[in-house]
């Protein structure tokens, strides 16, 4: 047999495999079983390839088949390319299958959507997305989804994930890099030790047959335990500006040198304005949080994703004009300010969100979501959230407490970490007075302050319509029948960061009578009534990622027609993960008093701790319904 036609018979051999491999990716009922356990998608393949061809360029090129097997996992498969003037995408085609592996529908580059990429919150972006938006029939269905893009700037490698979040399994994934150009590539790989992942070069992955993960109470953010290999070149271009990242110190100086330069020239009569403002301060505090509440009256908040990849802040004067800017322009606008009295401050890079997320401090890359704001001082730093109206100077709980940070500094960048809000400081205080008639109804002033954290979760709810707020209390104290919120008052103290609520509530039928008796819980207005979720066999570590502290105090005023017949003991629980104590004190014939302190821990522990830490939560619901037992004196 001639060598060219035994060459062309044995191509076309693979190519038949491969087709016929390929096939069968398409038929639903070919998903080994083990990976629809728990899963609303599996993805069958998924190959990523992406080519660098210099430090200014590179190609991504991705094909992935996903079956979908019910309405949940519609947002599983990626069908979506990002562009703007610097991301080309030269191909781009989805083909969707039934059950059956048998094609329904064909979609071609121009057939996708195409619209902005950012939200109604943002003023103006070049971004756009083109995303394929089809509205399946029936379960299960599968989508064949390619496409290439070419990338001018290189700032962004795009990372690997094998696993796409909780309830997705993965049937087979690859990702490679073909580094054609001289710049180096960092390659960081996190959590893949306990997955089957297989390493076949410094930039080659591939990974086969990985189950669903289920999300489970107090489960760390997935990120944190996920299989990840994030890479980054060490001499990238954002939008025609040369950048280095061999450490977190040179690309901060990048930052600094090329991005925030020349941005913080402020108009004359703003300057005279803050100077004029400031004089009588003694101190860099008193001037700083002067300037600060000067900025949260002048401006306000709204995206604004033009320039460098949406990394370059509006220039200050700008931001001064216009009254408003995104964190960037806001950040950068207040350091101006403050550099025009000679109070010293830093912008920096972070992750903002109400989970706890941190700069990766042993891997240089374009990271963050958020910008805020440093102002050194020896005692602690203080933290800025310049894009809040309402933020009390220097509180940052809730959103960037916690974590690291990249601070950008004229000597390059510096990982920091921001405040921590210790337990003890997380603190609800909760005072009542109760009156109990020989009805069973109970009329109530309570206050509550909140501190710390917990003042986060309260403060801003006295800005909503009355009906919400009293809507509000009535969720919070879901557990008391009949209620009824008469009256609310709240005092907003931001200068030492404690917000107060004041009300009068009712209920018609607090106690539960039985004969001559009424069954009374004295833990009227702060009850923990939720039990973590039961696993038999959890696969999961926990955490808690903020500790708190909740005191209470309640004396009960018992109708005189009425007398104590029998109370709990005191109760004391303390272990690894907080603290519990209540008491009852019998302060008169008809007056009680009840004490309570639950204190929960900030921690990260093992899933073998799980069943003990549930089962002190257990006891702590079980003590909050403790009851008293009343008896009519006729």
């Amino acid at each position: 047999m001639p060598l060219r036609l035994l060459l062309t018979l044995v191509l076309m051999s693979f190519s038949t495999i491969a087709i016929a491999q390929d096939d069968a990716l398409l038929d639903a009922s070919t998903i080994p079983l083990d990976l629809k356990i728990k899963a609303n998608a599996v993805i069958r393949y998924d190959q990523v390839t992406i080519e660098v061809k210099s430090y200014d360029k590179f190609i991504y090129k991705q094909t992935q088949i996903v079956t979908v097997l019910n309405a949940q996992g519609d947002s599983k498969p990626g069908t979506y390319v990002h562009y703007n003037k610097n991301i080309d995408v030269n191909s781009l085609e989805a083909r969707v299958y039934d059950s059956r592996g048998e094609e329904i529908k064909k979609i071609r580059k121009n057939d996708f959507l195409d619209v902005s990429a950012v939200s109604g919150g943002t003023l103006y972006s070049d971004s756009r997305v083109k995303y394929l938006d089809y509205t399946p029939i029936n379960y299960p269905y599968t989508i064949r989804f390619e496409t290439e893009v070419v990338y001018h700037s290189t700032a962004f490698l795009p990372s690997w994930m094998p696993i796409d979040g909780f309830y997705c399994s993965t049937e087979f994934s690859e990702y490679k890099i073909i580094n054609e150009s001289d710049v180096a590539i960092k390659v960081k790989s996190s959590n893949v030790d306990d997955f089957n992942i297989e390493q076949h070069s410094d930039y080659h992955f591939s990974a086969k047959n990985l189950k669903s993960l289920k999300p489970e109470a107090y489960s760390p953010s997935f990120q944190t335990f996920a299989p990840k290999v994030k890479v980054a070149l060490t001499k990238f271009r954002m939008e025609g500006v040369d950048g280095a990242n061999n450490t977190w110190e040179d690309f901060g100086k990048w930052v600094h040198d090329e991005l925030l330069a020349k941005t913080e020239v402020l108009p004359i009569e703003v300057i005279t304005e803050v100077k004029e403002l400031t004089k009588d301060a003694t101190t860099d505090y008193d001037k700083a949080k002067l300037v600060y509440e000067y900025m949260q009256n002048k401006t306000r908040y709204i995206s604004v994703q033009v320039g460098i990849g949406g990394w370059k802040p509006m220039l200050a004067g700008e931001v001064d004009r216009l009254g408003y800017a995104d964190c960037k322009g806001l950040s950068n606008y207040t350091k101006a300010l403050l550099k025009e009295i000679g109070v010293e401050s830093n912008y920096a890079i972070i992750y903002g969100d109400r989970g706890i997320r941190n700069i990766d401090k042993e891997f240089s890359s374009v990271e963050g979501n958020h910008a805020v704001l440093c102002i050194p001082n020896d005692e602690k730093d203080i933290w800025l959230e310049c894009t809040s109206q309402t933020n009390p100077f220097g509180f940052t709980a809730g959103f960037t407490d916690d974590r690291d940070a990249l601070l950008i500094t004229s000597e390059g960048g510096k990982i920091v970490h921001t405040t921590v809000y210790p337990t003890e400081t997380n603190l609800q205080d909760t005072k009542a007075t109760i009156n109990l008639t020989n009805n069973g109804s109970i009329s109530a002033d309570v206050v509550i302050k909140t501190y710390g954290y917990q003042y986060a979760l309260h403060e801003g709810v006295q800005n909503k319509p009355l009906r919400d707020q009293k809507l509000n209390l009535k969720e919070y104290w879901d557990y008391i029948n009949g209620l009824s919120v008469d009256a609310i008052v709240y005092d907003n103290d931001k200068d030492n960061v404690v917000f107060t609520e004041t009300a009068k509530v009712t209920s018609s039928s607090y106690a539960t009578k039985s004969g001559k008796r009424f069954l009374v819980q004295p833990n009227a207005f702060n009850r923990v009534t939720g039990i973590p979720t039961r696993y038999k066999n959890r696969t999961l570590d926990f955490e808690i990622d903020r500790g708190f502290t909740d005191t209470d105090e309640f004396i009960i005023k018992i109708d005189p027609t009425l007398k104590i017949e029998a109370m709990p003991d005191d109760v004391s629980i303390s272990n690894a993960y907080g603290s519990y104590q209540f008491s009852l004190e019998k302060i008169s014939e008809n007056e009680l008093l009840y004490k309570r302190k639950y204190v929960l821990n900030k921690g990260y522990y093992p899933k073998e701790d799980y069943k003990a830490f549930r089962a002190f939560i257990s006891q702590i619901v079980k003590h909050d319904k403790t009851k008293i037992v009343l008896i009519s004196k006729t």
